[in-house]
């Protein structure tokens, strides 16, 4: 776990950085903790391509204009984050298949005529750790994904495209888990319940999507709901253990692990779809875990 405090990410004046590096940034509110600049900036080296990737602190009701004055001023392309990526695929015309499905994009570019391109690359993140990383695949598994939110919305395509046994959503307010189901029940057939509809089942994978961590609360879990020997992930990741990944442990998971390496790979798909060039990963997230 990152127990470092993380470097406060440099920042530039848009259009000031040369002619020689193009630019790339995240927006988000808060922003100040990520770690993307950290690792766009090891992809850069590995791959020698000329960027520069910064941080930026945007108003909550001032993505638009953001984004606007981003891309008007040379800017290449832009991460999303919290809690704008919901916003963010209402901006794009031409989103890409996988966001239109969960209805958020974590990445944006602007083509040549001036439109908004968007995708969501957070579920292919999070299937490539489990199964590049961590040698845990999902066919044919009983998966969880607590949360019905846009968290849950960015990663529930690329999990059932795994053909998994079966995928429930739980969530506190029913409603929101059901709109779920239903917008997603064209790529596979998705359970939904609240929290009480959870006893007596068991699950091999259980994928935290709330808030809670960001809180310090771990969600309302039943015990023994994990298969001994199952698989506990956080969204969230964090410098030390969090509630969850700490109740997985006591569970008996054989992996209980925060979203780092999901962090790093998703920021992976991001720079293949800007610059057509796949980075090694698993060098920067060793590095980043060493830390």
């Amino acid at each position: 776990m990152i127990d470092r405090p993380l470097p406060a990410p440099e920042t530039y004046h848009w259009g000031r950085l040369g002619p020689c590096l193009d630019h790339y940034a995240v927006m988000g509110n808060p922003v100040g903790h990520s770690l993307s600049p950290e690792i766009h900036a090891a992809f850069a080296r590995e791959t020698d391509q000329p960027i520069r990737y910064t941080a930026e602190l945007v108003p909550l009701e001032g993505l638009a204009a953001a984004v606007t004055a981003f891309f008007g001023a040379g800017g290449k392309g832009l991460n999303v984050t919290l809690p704008f990526k919901q916003e963010a695929f209402r901006l794009c015309r031409r989103p890409s298949e996988r966001a239109r499905v969960a209805g958020a994009v974590n990445t944006l570019w602007c083509s040549s005529d001036g439109v908004f391109h968007g995708d969501t690359t957070d579920g292919a993140g999070l299937v490539r750790d489990l199964i590049g990383n961590h040698d845990t695949g999902l066919a044919g598994l009983r998966v969880l994904l607590l949360g019905a939110g846009g968290a849950v919305r960015g990663v529930l395509g690329p999990i059932l495209e795994e053909r998994p046994a079966a995928v429930v959503c739980v969530n506190r307010t029913l409603s929101n888990a059901l709109d779920l189901g239903r917008d997603f029940q064209g790529l596979g057939l998705v359970e939904v319940c609240d929290f009480s509809g959870l006893a007596g089942r068991e699950f091999d994978v259980i994928v935290n999507g709330t808030s809670a961590s960001l809180a310090g609360r771990l969600p309302p879990l039943p015990d023994g709901i994990l298969r001994k020997g199952g698989c506990c992930y956080d969204l969230v990741y964090a410098r030390l253990p969090t509630p969850f990944v700490q109740w997985g442990m006591r569970q008996g998971a054989s992996l209980a692990i925060d979203g780092l390496g999901m962090l790093v790979e998703q920021a992976a798909e991001s720079f293949f779809l800007w610059r057509g060039v796949r980075p090694r990963t698993r060098p920067v997230i060793e590095r980043l875990r060493r830390a």
